[in-house]
């Protein structure tokens, strides 16, 4: 596939563009707003207006986005991939997010830079263009920005929509506009669902889906410090732990109660999605014996729940857990998380019944064996019973999760070979 002449832009995304590009003036002073709430870097504020932080490499590269932390991490195996195949290519990550940006500080290989995405006003989405110039970009699961996708067709970037994910509730939105989400739909060479679903939601609004790919069940196991890996062991001395990973509120305590009921008591270690909540977090668990990590507090014999409110640690303490407990799934409108994350570790999975986000890899590991859905508080607390009073199904659970995220890894290897015609010549 080569690049062709974009198709005339329909009147509802030029009316679109126009009016953005009426309000950007006032986008320096909403991102400031934002910052002040603590929702925006204050320090790279002018990366969101198109403004390069970073020098472009010399040489050809490839641009991937994704919006927040999940989408981010995701395209980690696929940028590692790409990097041993290709040394010499350049690869941008942008996202939207603090916490993304943060992590991928950390995790993100050599010759991968990452900068804030730019709001989707004509002046900003240009600025970025010119200066970084990209041959190829990937865009993540559902990031469909009108001015950002259209501006870099035009300007001949070569455009695929990967481990594309559409709810139906999305779906009916673009729907009521036919002509904008097909416009947009065709300016992607490469279009991969992550499922059945979302292939034919996105058949059906005129986009070309050409394979699957779900990102997130490829990747390697989630890292961690070692040095506090044995620190930590030889807190616990042995004690039964239950990693609460990715909780939003509410889940907390939920989390917490249906552990409390349990004898002996299992440590209850959270790991909330959202760390910078720990201080209403904690008045949620007032009712536990809880220590605070961020403050520095320590696990002492008689502490029931231990409030891991820090960022890029879930590796260090799923690698603690006897089971893990999902966050996402007891909250309504959140879709659940990514339960391959500690079954890559060998540990097995509970989660409740709201995983619409991932509802194809939760089937399929409840039909492995290795998670279980438990509908509310009183079930998860039968459900954790049941596998701590009966240790052969506790190992037959954490057997099976192993099993499964080993048999996901083989979707990377073919999703390459889809991609290379769109990467630039070596």
């Amino acid at each position: 596939m080569g690049k062709e002449r974009p198709p005339p832009t329909p009147w509802s995304l030029t009316a679109y563009r126009a009016a953005a590009g009426l309000i950007s003036p006032l986008a320096g002073s909403v991102l400031k707003a934002r910052a002040r709430r603590g929702k925006e870097d204050a320090e790279r504020l002018r990366e969101r207006l198109g403004h390069a932080s970073l020098d472009r490499p010399a040489g050809p590269l490839v641009w991937m986005h994704a919006v927040s932390v999940g989408e981010s991490l995701s395209l980690l195996p696929l940028i590692g991939a790409l990097r041993a195949e290709r040394p010499h290519l350049a690869i941008l990550v942008t996202s939207g997010t603090q916490a993304s940006a943060e992590i991928l500080a950390r995790r993100l290989p050599a010759g991968a830079l990452h900068q804030y995405a730019p709001v989707d006003t004509p002046g900003a989405v240009r600025r970025f263009l010119r200066h970084w110039r990209p041959d190829a970009g990937l865009f993540v699961e559902s990031e469909l920005w009108p001015n950002l996708i259209l501006a870099a067709r035009r300007a001949g970037v070569r455009l695929g929509l990967i481990s594309a994910r559409m709810t139906q509730k999305s779906a009916g939105r673009w729907s009521a506009r036919p002509a904008a989400v097909r416009a947009m739909l065709g300016s992607f060479e490469l279009i991969l669902a992550q499922d059945m679903a979302t292939e034919q939601r996105l058949t059906s609004l005129g986009g070309a889906v050409t394979g699957r790919l779900n990102l997130k069940r490829v990747g390697e196991p989630l890292p961690y410090d070692a040095d506090e890996l044995a620190d930590l062991t030889a807190v616990l001395a042995g004690r039964r732990v239950v990693v609460a990973a990715s909780t939003h509120a509410t889940e907390e305590a939920l989390i917490a109660d249906a552990v409390a009921g349990l004898s002996p008591r299992p440590l209850t270690i959270i790991v909330p999605r959202h760390p910078e909540l720990s201080g209403a977090i904690g008045r949620e668990l007032a009712g536990h014996r809880f220590a605070v990590r961020s403050t520095g507090e320590a696990i002492e014999p008689e502490t029931d729940v231990y409030l891991a409110d820090t960022l890029g640690e879930v590796g260090l303490f799923l690698r603690l857990a006897d089971v893990a407990v999902m966050g996402g799934g007891f909250a309504r409108g959140v879709g659940g998380h990514n339960p391959l994350e500690p079954a890559r570790l060998g540990v097995g999975v509970i989660s409740g019944p709201h995983v619409a986000n991932f509802a194809d890899i939760y089937a399929e590991m409840v039909d492995a064996g290795g998670a279980l859905i438990a509908e509310d508080g009183p079930a998860l607390s039968r459900a954790l019973a049941g596998v701590f009073e009966a240790p052969a199904r506790l190992e037959a659970l954490r057997r099976a999760a192993a099993d499964f995220a080993a048999r996901q890894g083989d979707q990377l290897g073919a999703a390459l070979d889809l991609l290379r015609p769109l990467l630039p010549a070596a």
